[in-house]
């Protein structure tokens, strides 16, 4: 039978034979029937038979499966000059990328990446960053209040508070995290990302605004990819702040605002149990969607939030 098996060439074949020999009235299945009237030696010499004999049939399966896959290969043709079939690829979300890219570039210049909640009460997200109960710049944030009293954090600069509570001073950090206003427009949205900084240190170290601005002018060289940046500086207001500033980046003919910033005000230092008189440093802030929208020339924030592919693919994402 040995040689019967490898003589075979189709698998019907090869079927055909495995049940006549294992089949319910197959002649092996008849011999191991009778394995009881055998003696040890007849039995153990069976059991080998019928071993080897279905290894056989394995083989020969195997082999035969193999041929006739090798046989259908060799009548294709295969053009290789066709083009491939496109790829209905997914990306990262701008955001995502963005977020990616910040956090290595200040990870590169010292910063600590640090996070806090995104339900604030009102001491971390305002009266510690020297807004007071019934001072007039809660006026400049609508803000979402909830029922016990907490806020839906309007600022990542509570992030700060808490993370100079926590691990003291000197400190370098920075945190990339969502922010909450009553604002909806193509340039506002009710949720909005905003990337912060902080560098405090002795004042022996004489930790400045110039240091704010080479931060600011390397980590959007690094963002922007241009060594040929020219921004202006202007006044404002903030109440963590003093002096506050602003920075604008210009983009072909158009002043842009790029991000704000500026001494972190003593009555901040003093809330989070520092002494003024021994440290100082600065804080900064910008919008998280406003470096894409600037970056890639995009004009309307709420397309960020609006889960439309098409935007992403004519975007270039």
């Amino acid at each position: 039978m040995h040689e019967q098996i490898k003589n075979i060439n189709t698998l019907e074949e090869l079927q055909a034979l495995y049940s006549a020999t294992f089949g319910k009235n197959g002649t092996m299945t008849a011999r191991l029937k009778e394995m009881k009237n055998l003696d040890n030696d007849a039995r153990a010499a069976l059991n080998q038979e019928n071993q080897v004999l279905r290894e056989l049939f394995k083989t020969r399966q195997t082999e035969i499966e193999n041929a006739v896959l090798m046989a259908g290969l060799q009548k294709q043709k295969l053009d290789v000059s066709l083009n491939p079939m496109p790829e209905n690829r997914g990306t990262l979300h701008p955001l995502t990328q963005s977020f990616k890219e910040v956090v290595n570039i200040f990870e590169s210049l010292g910063y600590t990446y640090m996070t806090g909640p995104e339900i604030e009460d009102d001491w971390h997200n305002f009266t510690a960053l020297n807004t007071p109960m019934h001072h007039p710049a809660r006026d400049m944030q609508d803000t979402f209040f909830l029922t016990n009293g907490n806020v839906m954090r309007t600022q990542t600069s509570a992030v700060q508070i808490r993370a100079m509570k926590k691990n003291g001073v000197p400190i370098k950090m920075f945190t990339v995290g969502q922010c909450y206003r009553k604002e909806l427009d193509a340039t506002h949205s009710a949720m909005f990302g905003q990337i912060e900084g902080l560098y405090i240190d002795t004042i022996e170290k004489g930790v400045n605004l110039s240091d704010m601005l080479a931060t600011m002018r390397t980590f959007a060289s690094k963002y922007f990819e241009k060594d040929d940046l020219e921004l202006r500086i202007r006044p404002s207001y903030f109440p963590f702040t003093d002096p506050s500033i602003e920075i604008d980046m210009k983009f072909g003919d158009k002043w842009m605002e790029l991000l704000c910033g500026g001494m972190v005000h003593p009555n901040v230092l003093k809330n989070c149990n520092i002494n003024p008189d021994k440290y100082q440093g600065f804080a900064f802030g910008f919008g998280w969607a406003r470096l894409v929208m600037i970056k890639y020339g995009l004009n309307d924030i709420r397309a960020f939030t609006d889960s439309d592919v098409r935007w992403l693919k004519s975007a270039g994402f």
